[in-house]
């Protein structure tokens, strides 16, 4: 009885890893993640599921699977559920791993973090970037939508280091406006986070931004993201798609190495921190 078991296991195991082997690369939108996790979840079941049970399973519409298998590059459903009718276990394969989907997430997100260690073996184009953004008086720093945290926490600490720190993590029609403002205040450069989904006025943004004779720096999800032809400097650092909504612990990291790299070419940084430390001492602001 045992024996049946850990087969079981391991064939469901082993339709879960060639499931993920099918999502690897695909830009699919929240929903059609939703219907990937979905499968992975029911993998032993899924090639005799219906477009329907399917849907209602993942609380998802019917078209919406129909779109999920197109952005696959199925023809459709009934396409896909072939295909994996041709690729279901016989017993005789060997999962390549047996982490769940929580685990494999984390895993992607240390195998990005790797890459990024792998860029930054050439420090040349983040040191380049830091000297462009610290020079910058003001200095805006530029996120929307979900882009919009990240930008947020960078302009926070820099805001320690740096006199002054412009946040623009609204859209608008009044974002022209504040870049402007920025660049009759002196700005040379803007710093911009740019992550999946991409606004499409971002890239307005951006045009804006280049037009008004600003140098853009982009910290962005990879070399070919949509807002490449609109910057100046690209860093790159891709984010995780192993879960419903996008992890992007490389991005982070990659602002707060950007950051160092301003630190070290200003040189009252060190002078900036030990005030805002004495204040904050003599505040009692944190809980020590």
């Amino acid at each position: 009885m045992s024996d049946g078991v850990g087969t079981d296991t391991a064939e469901a195991a082993g339709s879960s890893a060639r499931l993920h082997r099918l999502f690897e690369g695909r830009r699919l939108t929240p929903t059609q993640r939703r219907i990937a996790h979905c499968l992975v979840r029911q993998a032993a079941d899924v090639p005799f599921l219906s477009s329907v049970e399917l849907a209602q399973l993942a609380g998802v519409s019917q078209p919406s699977v129909t779109r999920f298998a197109v952005a696959l590059g199925f023809d459709g459903y009934p396409a896909l559920r072939r295909h994996l009718r041709d690729v279901a276990p016989t017993g005789t394969d060997t999962p390549e791993r047996s982490d769940n989907p929580y685990q494999q997430a984390v895993q992607a997100e240390i195998d990005n973090l790797r890459q990024l260690a792998s860029l930054l073996a050439d420090p040349g184009p983040v040191e380049r970037a830091g000297r462009l953004l610290a020079a910058s008086r003001p200095l805006p720093v530029l996120g929307l939508r979900a882009s919009a945290a990240q930008a947020r926490g960078f302009a926070y600490f820099t805001a320690k280091v740096h006199p002054d720190v412009r946040l623009l993590d609204e859209g608008g029609s009044l974002l022209a406006d504040r870049i402007d403002a920025a660049r009759k205040a002196g700005a040379s450069a803007l710093l911009c986070f740019a992550l999946p989904r991409h606004p499409r006025e971002l890239l307005d943004a951006l045009d804006h931004a280049r037009d008004a004779g600003l140098t853009v720096v982009t910290i962005a999800d990879g070399t070919f993201a949509p807002v490449a032809a609109h910057s100046d400097v690209l860093l790159p650092a891709a984010v995780g798609t192993g879960l419903v909504f996008d992890t992007v612990s490389a991005p982070m990291l990659l602002g707060q190495v950007l950051l160092e790299a301003m630190c070290d070419a200003l040189p009252d940084a060190q002078a900036h921190l030990e005030e805002f430390d004495a204040r904050a001492a003599a505040r009692g602001l944190f809980v020590e």
